[in-house]
């Protein structure tokens, strides 16, 4: 196999798995290992993957419009989604005006606020659920409903936001990456999250590390509109774009 032919077979493998080990690359290629470490050089040289010990990992993994419901969202990576909203819950002062995202992270935040002299604004019907029966001043969007989500979205729910000013956001997000920046499978909620985005003072962004270098079809904010708040990365050239904090780190 050509040199180049290789190339090509490592990416599109990564593209695939996200991550491979040396050994995976020189057992699926008929290569030695001393080979495909020289590969993995090359290819980290030229900006088309991360080699780390042992393998290497993809700089970006392309998803598509599929996207799961949010009982089967809210059981993974359970526990560092609640570390990550446990954290950022602590971030909201008295009088400000809080919007928060649909989604299984921004649920948990809501488990861990204390906060009774803030405002709270959601577009989730488990975010108002949630805000209501733990008795805070809470509003929420109005607008068209989407099952899979549970969350408001379309135009009559942008035109809502629009009408406010928010002290600070917290958003979810299904893929982050450094040139896509925040994206999501659904036209109508990129745009909702958008504004409310665009409306917000600070925006944080509450993702665990699996959904960095992951793309899905539309872009709702580039990287540096807003702060990520995540458990661990393995990938510190993200720092370069925003601020992160890493609460397991």
């Amino acid at each position: 196999m050509l040199t180049q032919e290789r190339y090509q077979t490592i990416l599109n493998i990564l593209n695939e798995r996200s991550a491979v080990t040396v050994a995976e690359l020189s057992q699926l290629l008929d290569t030695s290992e001393s080979t495909i470490r020289r590969d993995l050089t090359a290819l980290d040289e030229m900006g088309k993957l991360k080699k780390v010990f042992g393998g290497a990992t993809s700089l970006k993994q392309t998803a598509g419009v599929i996207e799961d419901n949010i009982n089967k969202r809210k059981n993974v990576m359970h526990g560092e989604k609640d570390t990550i909203a446990s954290y950022a819950a602590k971030l909201v002062h008295d009088n400000d005006f809080v919007y928060i995202d649909a989604g299984t992270t921004t649920s948990h935040f809501i488990d861990h606020l204390t906060n009774k002299k803030a405002t709270y604004v959601t577009n989730g019907i488990v975010q108002a659920k949630k805000l209501l029966e733990k008795g805070f001043n809470a509003y929420m969007i109005g607008g068209r409903i989407k099952p899979l989500t549970e969350a408001v979205v379309g135009a009559d729910g942008i035109k809502n936001i629009s009408n406010y000013n928010f002290t600070k956001a917290f958003m979810g997000a299904n893929g982050i990456d450094k040139e896509a920046g925040f994206t999501t499978p659904d036209v109508e909620e990129a745009l909702i999250k958008g504004k409310a985005i665009e409306k917000s003072y600070i925006t944080f962004v509450l993702a665990d590390h699996t959904k960095f270098r992951k793309v899905y079809p539309v872009s709702f904010a580039k990287i540096d509109k807003c702060c990520i708040i995540t458990d661990i990365l393995s990938d510190d050239s993200y720092a370069e774009y925003t601020v992160i904090k890493e609460v397991l780190k």
